[in-house]
């Protein structure tokens, strides 16, 4: 059996890619990253799922992303956007970029799993970004995938010696309700995971991020129940 290291946030996306690496045979290690963000209950949340999946680690590291700032998801003093809609880019119109996303944080993140992938001699990691119902992150889109897989096989020593890293990405061509209905397939429960940016002390959702709203789309059009929130509509 292969070993991966997977990328865990605690949110949706993370645990079904986690969950189609362990159905097609990985053995995984997970990494979590306490960047900093307002959203601090999904290290809880990934705490569960890596519970859930029985990944032979689970390893939380520290790197405050906050001292760089620059996103609503790192910084108290920059509002996370609320009740945004989602118009698809267009020639005319292209994706406007908005302010949770976090300076650089995929290339971070990909580099951490990339140097523990490495000690551990794994030859793949996975990572659930998605390019499709995504909120105009430039570090989910196939192009940086394949970029920083390259860049991987020129600057470690695995790629050098002719062990080429692999990067997985299950997810990047489905739309929300799809992966949604992919982790359902395979058992899933949704309950254990956060999607909210900015939740309130409670820790529940606060249903108006974008985050939220691409989540509760998904559900949606899946026909399927939220555990987070109740009964689809």
């Amino acid at each position: 059996m292969s070993r991966a290291v997977v990328l865990l946030s605690g949110g949706l996306d993370s645990y079904t890619a986690a969950a189609v690496a362990q159905r097609d045979g990985f053995l995984l290690s997970a990494l979590s990253i306490n960047y900093g963000q307002r959203h601090a209950r999904e290290l809880d949340a990934s705490r569960a799922v890596a519970a859930a999946l029985g990944v032979e680690r689970h390893l939380e590291l520290a790197l405050d992303l906050s001292q760089i700032g620059g996103s609503s998801l790192t910084s108290s003093a920059i509002d996370v956007p609320k009740d945004s809609t989602f118009a698809k880019a267009t020639a005319d119109k292209p994706m406007v970029i908005p302010n949770t996303y976090v300076p650089a944080r995929n290339t971070i993140f990909l580099s951490m799993a990339l140097g523990w992938a490495e000690v551990l001699e794994a030859a793949d990691i996975v990572i659930g970004v998605n390019a499709l119902d995504y909120s105009g992150y430039p570090d989910c889109r196939p192009e940086f995938i394949q970029a920083f897989e390259h860049l991987a096989r020129l600057a470690t020593r695995a790629g050098v010696e002719g062990r080429p890293l692999t990067i997985h990405t299950p997810l990047i061509s489905l739309s929300k309700a799809d992966i949604i209905r992919l982790g359902l397939s395979l058992g899933l429960d949704y309950g254990l995971t956060h999607s909210c940016y900015d939740p309130p002390p409670s820790g529940r959702p606060c249903g108006r991020c974008d985050s939220c709203l691409l989540r509760a789309a998904g559900f949606a059009e899946a026909g399927a129940t939220d555990p987070l929130i109740g009964a689809a509509d």
